[in-house]
């Protein structure tokens, strides 16, 4: 653990009023909260809001995203709040000039890699995803909620973390003690500038509009375009950044965020003419929001400084360009969540927590660079590159050249671990988001989901802390077994052996292409191999929650 920069003092520690402070319930302080809350962490979530705030923002949610509300018990609930029917889609488009113009291809089809997650995807406004969450932690009895409270304070020693909130509707103040505190409260994050956080920005010196309108006269346009949802718009005089509009609701409700001149406001720019302009045609708008943002990435140096941590868009933030954010927060919640619960239950190891920052930030540089900016500058290139006008059949070729390039964002898009410290075999390595897709296991990576022989899918097996699947004839790794379940017994750590069956050639446990494998509380694989002593089971559980240093040496018995 980090300790140089905390406060040492040798008087007696105050008393904790709970073991971890979220501040910040949106999506990923709520979702972090369930995360522990289900595992018996006692948890005090300060909100500055009342009620979730009506933007709609962070709609898309993948299907890695909805294996988090599985797990969260919250999967069926957030379905029923969709707001746009399963038929109508989650996929995206993307059109050159016009959204009504000859040039047009589909864009982001999330479905494409369906088959390796357990869950399908999802979209509905965040707002809505919030309201679930909240009703979730409401049924959590080791989680508090304190809304309608702004964090104005931190402190840190090596003891735990004071925080002062202040309740904004009165001149009431408390101060909070914890183990450790979780700053997921936006941008403009307090904790993370009260714990002394620097981060690195990007200033794309873009001014951005967002308009939410009901337009009913848009949906009749956009019939011509069935199961989608979202729609972003090339045109040359942007050089790269995009027009993007997407559905809240199916028929009426809309957002769309495009580059704005500098020094526009409410009153001095023609909204309605910009949105014809974009569609290509003209069409009923009824404003309920106008808003300004700067277009710039931001990313914390760090995500740990002793005992805080940040997450979401704390931690990180983006364009709203491919639904990266929220997806990405969320998985923030997951990776730290079973982190700080296995340190505070006694089962982590002195390394465990510092590999929530070495996880999760190389992965949202490469969110960044590998696909976000990476975009920006492509598209630029591209409509420097390519006109309708001047050569129609180059642009065309061009044009299906990008439709197919669209389908491989996709499935590149693969955040992983390789390059962790608590991973086996990841010496070397380096996590990042861009990967490929695949069903066998591999250290760092996603488990994919597999049926078992009794028509059950694993991830209905996994347990809610490490899980050991076994894959071959019955008792053929008994041995094996026994030294996983005595180590893992050993280190007070909760561990459920799955039998996957004999595996061979047709089942779907046998594309994993490992007989035994080990996969964390967040469904990524640790460890895998053919065989196990007991001294190779003691390396691989304890390289695993941070007890043992990263070693080449580090195999199967």
């Amino acid at each position: 653990m980090t300790t140089s920069t905390l406060k040492q003092t040798q008087d007696k520690a105050p008393a904790q009023d709970t073991e971890v402070v979220i501040v910040g319930g949106g999506p990923v302080g709520m979702g972090l909260a369930i995360e522990l809350g289900q595992r018996g962490v006692s948890v005090i979530v300060v909100e500055r809001y009342l009620q979730p705030q009506p933007i709609p923002k962070g709609q898309n949610l993948t299907q890695r995203t909805m294996e988090h509300f599985h797990f969260w018990g919250a999967e069926k609930q957030l379905r029923a709040a969709r707001t746009i029917p399963v038929a109508y889609g989650i996929g995206g488009l993307t059109a050159h000039g016009t959204l009504l113009g000859p040039y047009t291809y589909d864009w982001l089809q999330r479905d494409l890699v369906k088959p390796y997650y357990f869950t399908a995807n999802e979209r509905l406004p965040q707002y809505a995803t919030e309201a679930v969450l909240r009703q979730r932690v409401a049924e959590l009895p080791s989680v508090q909620t304190l809304y309608g409270w702004d964090t104005q304070a931190l402190t840190q020693d090596a003891q735990g973390v004071s925080i002062t909130i202040a309740q904004r509707r009165s001149s009431d103040t408390r101060t909070l003690r914890c183990a450790y505190a979780v700053g997921a409260d936006g941008a403009r994050s307090v904790v993370r500038e009260q714990a002394g956080i620097t981060h690195t920005r990007s200033d794309h010196d873009r001014m951005m509009v967002l308009l939410v309108f009901k337009s009913h006269g848009l949906h009749q346009l956009l019939e011509r375009y069935p199961g989608k949802s979202y729609y972003n718009v090339l045109q040359p005089e942007l050089k790269g950044y995009w027009k993007f509009l997407g559905r809240v609701d199916l028929g009426s409700t809309w957002f769309f965020h495009a580059p704005v001149p500098a020094g526009t406001t409410q009153d001095n720019f023609d909204f309605a003419a910009y949105l014809h302009e974009a569609v290509g045609a003209e069409f009923d708008v009824a404003f309920e929001h106008i808003g300004f943002w700067d277009l710039r990435f931001m990313l914390a140096d760090r995500y740990r400084q002793g005992r805080v941590f940040i997450a979401g868009d704390a931690a990180h933030s983006h364009p709203p360009y491919g639904g990266y954010g929220v997806n990405s927060g969320l998985e923030d919640a997951r990776n730290l969540g079973w982190k700080l619960a296995a340190t505070l239950q006694g089962w982590g190891g002195e390394g465990l927590l510092d590999s929530y920052d070495a996880e999760r930030r190389p992965v949202f540089a490469s969110t960044i660079n590998d696909f976000i900016a990476r975009s920006i500058e492509t598209d630029r290139a591209f409509l420097e590159q390519h006109d309708p006008a001047r050569d129609q059949a180059a642009f065309e070729a061009a044009w299906q050249a990008r439709a197919q390039g669209a389908v491989g964002e996709v499935h590149a898009f693969e955040p992983h671990y390789e390059g962790s410290g608590i991973i086996w075999g990841s010496d070397g390595r380096s996590s990042g988001a861009k990967g490929s897709h695949r069903f066998e296991a591999r250290p760092g990576h996603h488990l994919a989901p597999a049926a078992l022989p009794n028509g059950r899918n694993v991830f209905k097996a996994l347990g809610t802390g490490f899980s050991l699947l076994v894959v071959g004839q019955a008792g053929a790794h008994a041995g094996a077994v026994q030294a996983f379940r005595d180590e893992a017994a050993s280190l007070g750590l909760p561990l459920t052996v799955v039998d996957c069956g004999p595996g061979g050639q047709g089942s779907e446990p046998g594309r994993y292409g490992a007989a035994l494998i080990l996969v964390r509380p967040d469904q990524f694989v640790a460890w895998v191999g053919a065989d196990a002593s007991a001294s190779g089971a003691r390396q691989a559980l304890q390289r695993s929650v941070g007890a043992l240093a990263a070693s080449p040496a580090l195999a199967a018995g």
